[in-house]
């Protein structure tokens, strides 16, 4: 199916479906294929079983070329071969209960592998010494080695990383095209974001100016930036390590001169009467940054918000399948500016927030300026799901003062 931002989400709630329906081959993951088409793998087996929604643009095709195995796939060979190694190093003092110690996953930013906190815990490993960590290395084809402990409660999403293999912990991570750099010992990185910082990569941006008020290493910055064309961006940030990543990153992607980082905390940003969009990427709610968000947007057009929060939701009705797509019963009744997140309802719970946020926005927009102000609801943007019933929700909100 195309490989647009919004078609790649839709392509994997497809693949959701066809998961459940037992037809996709694990091994192998989303491709993309000449023409700018997404590929879902199916197995050959039971391509007599497979329907295609007529709703939606697809096509059987066959990939000449190696198709990209899964990450489940490409975790299960360095995993194995980890283990092998380590039961070789410990010989006769390997135990089972080790196992459990020993990671199935990973997070890999360059030569660097991360581990998990609850990795290699057992007093046996710590008895090895450094030929451990040069075997987790060697195994999993890395170079250096940490493990990440707990998020510390100091208002910056601090991590407790410890680098057990190396001298330094600067990695770079590439994401869309996109260079970004961190200390990972420092800064936390999000690939759970990957879908909104693609959909922000998307919007036309083209001559505006933005400020990013919870810029952090620049997740959304970057991409204002690169792809979607902002003239200028205004970026917040309290902590010191992350304004030294973005900074690298702004040097590495060649946008340095269209950013300007206020370093500090954006609540007191001295900014008035700039934007033309406003980003507000904090979790769980960004709430505290309204204010300053209705100072920054220009006074006389108004502009954009991107509010992001986590919205607590009632158990889902059943996912909507492919077929039912389209459908008028599938429709949940919202206002027609409202879009609805491809394969998603948008939720009375989601709804409800966003109407109050607007009617609170727009209450903002009035006091400060003394004068009647609009606001209207654009998208709602299910970004993730945060936690049991909680997602993580990104609304588009239009504000504009009222003409004379």
């Amino acid at each position: 199916i195309p490989a647009l931002a919004t078609e790649r989400r839709l392509a994997q709630r497809l693949r959701e479906h066809l998961e459940e329906e037992q037809l996709l081959d694990g091994r192998y993951q989303l491709q993309q294929v000449p023409g700018g088409c997404v590929a879902l793998p199916v197995l050959e087996e039971k391509l007599s079983q497979l329907c295609l929604p007529l709703e939606m643009p697809c096509e059987l095709v066959w990939i000449q070329q190696d198709p990209v195995p899964s990450r489940a796939s490409r975790w299960r060979a360095p995993a194995q071969k980890l283990r092998d190694e380590l039961r070789r190093l410990l010989g006769r003092s390997w135990l089972e209960e080790l196992e459990r110690d020993v990671p199935h996953t990973w997070q890999r930013h360059g030569d660097l592998v991360l581990l998990s906190e609850d990795s290699f815990r057992a007093a046996l490993w710590e008895s090895l010494g450094p030929a451990l960590w040069e075997t987790v290395a060697s195994a999993l084809g890395a170079r250096r080695v940490a493990r990440r402990g707990r998020v510390l409660p100091d208002g910056m999403r601090t991590p407790s990383v410890t680098l057990l293999l190396g001298q330094d912990g600067w990695v770079e991570h590439v994401d869309n095209g996109i260079r970004y750099t961190f200390d990972v010992t420092k800064c936390m990185f999000s690939p759970g974001n990957i879908t909104e910082k693609l959909r922000v990569a998307s919007l036309p941006c083209s001559g505006e100016v933005l400020v990013d008020l919870y810029a952090g290493i620049g997740y959304f910055t970057l991409p204002f930036l690169v792809h979607a064309g902002a003239a200028f961006v205004h970026a917040c940030e309290w902590n010191v390590h992350a304004v030294e990543a973005l900074c690298r990153a702004l040097a590495l992607n060649g946008v340095q001169d269209r950013c300007r980082i206020h370093h500090g905390d954006s609540r007191q940003l001295e900014l008035r009467d700039t934007a033309d969009r406003v980003n507000l990427g904090l979790l769980p709610s960004s709430e505290e940054g309204w204010p300053v968000a209705c100072r920054v947007l220009k006074k006389d057009t108004g502009g954009v918000l991107h509010i992001h929060h986590n919205v607590e939701t009632r158990p889902a009705p059943p996912l909507l399948l492919p077929a039912e797509w389209g459908s008028p019963e599938a429709q949940h009744p919202v206002e027609d500016s409202v879009k609805e997140t491809v394969g998603t309802r948008i939720r009375p719970e989601w709804q409800r927030w966003a109407e109050a946020t607007a009617m609170r926005i727009q209450r903002l927009l009035v006091e400060l300026h003394g004068r009647p102000w609009h606001t209207r609801v654009l998208h709602i943007e299910a970004v993730k799901s945060y936690a049991p019933h909680v997602h993580h929700l990104v609304l588009d909100l239009k504000c504009q003062p009222a003409l004379p």
